[in-house]
């Protein structure tokens, strides 16, 4: 059977200081990294590195140089899919946008999530663990929470007032806070969704050569209109990433390579579906050893 390749762009959580450097080894990773440049974050500030409007960019950037790097010797992927900000670094892979402007619409898309915080009300996301999310619902709404993100039958991400975030004990749930300061993909940021949907509307869209599976449905995107209403719909609406990874197998993905940085994707695909042979470049030490593996499929 023929292979059909999965692509997975990562969103906030697993980004550090040297998340270039694989793809500075090739010349052309290196090349579109020092195009990029002049708009990248400096990411030496550790206080830097997690706040949303040099995180975004920057992940988006560390993806886009990888797959830039690696795309002349990988086969023709069946499928794009990206976790939070990671599904507007799809659309880069996939062909809609320039990595100029997808990097300019991550650090815009950024500043509108920013702008639903208002000031002296901080925001927080949790990781919650060991209950199914739908029994967690009333228990987090009582709090302020929504489930931002579903990933697994029992564990999820939510989003609420970081006010309230110590207040929240569920029987049998282990819950931890992240190092996020927008409760992304829950109605707080609904202000948002309109003014990204306008800019999304002003860029100027290639041609899709692979469909993106949209974070919301967990359906394939395959035109401008649904990409618009996808990437700015996200931002307000929980991603079902858990019904995401089962649609990868119902289509038929047999390998799955995670651009990086990290590896937090590829595991959870992994371990949902263990028949799809999943690797990260996090995973490799070297561009080649990342070639090789992809040579045979």
């Amino acid at each position: 059977m023929k292979s059909r390749l999965l692509v997975l762009c990562p969103g906030q959580g697993s980004q550090h200081g040297a998340m270039y450097d694989l793809a500075r080894r090739d010349p052309h990773g290196a090349a579109l990294l020092a195009q990029l440049a002049p708009s990248l974050p400096d990411l030496s500030d550790p206080g830097a590195m997690f706040s949303n409007r040099s995180a975004q960019p920057a992940i988006v950037a560390s993806t886009l140089a990888m797959w830039e790097a690696l795309r002349r010797d990988c086969p023709q992927p069946a499928l794009v899919a990206g976790y939070s900000v990671g599904e507007l670094a799809a659309y880069g892979v996939a062909g809609a946008f320039t990595p100029e402007r997808t990097i300019a619409l991550a650090a815009r898309r950024a500043a509108l999530m920013d702008a639903c915080v208002a000031p002296g009300s901080p925001q927080a996301m949790l990781a919650v663990s060991g209950r199914r999310p739908a029994t967690l619902r009333p228990q987090l709404a009582a709090h302020g929470f929504h489930i931002a993100i579903e990933t697994g039958e029992d564990s999820c991400i939510a989003g609420g007032p970081a006010a309230n975030a110590a207040a929240i004990s569920i029987p049998g749930a282990r819950i931890a806070q992240l190092p996020v300061a927008v409760a992304s993909h829950t109605p707080y940021l609904q202000a948002a969704v309109e003014p990204f949907a306008t800019l999304l509307a002003q860029e100027e869209f290639g041609t899709l050569h692979t469909p993106v599976l949209g974070g919301i449905d967990a359906m394939p995107v395959r035109d401008r209109e649904a990409a618009i209403s996808h990437l700015s719909r996200q931002l307000a609406e929980t991603i079902v990433w858990s019904e995401c990874m089962d649609a990868c197998a119902e289509r038929g993905i047999t390998a799955a390579l995670e651009l990086g940085p990290g590896n937090a994707l590829s595991k959870m695909l992994s371990a949902r579906h263990p028949g799809i042979d999943c690797r990260s470049v996090a995973d490799f030490r070297s561009m080649d050893g990342i070639r090789n593996w992809l040579a045979q499929f």
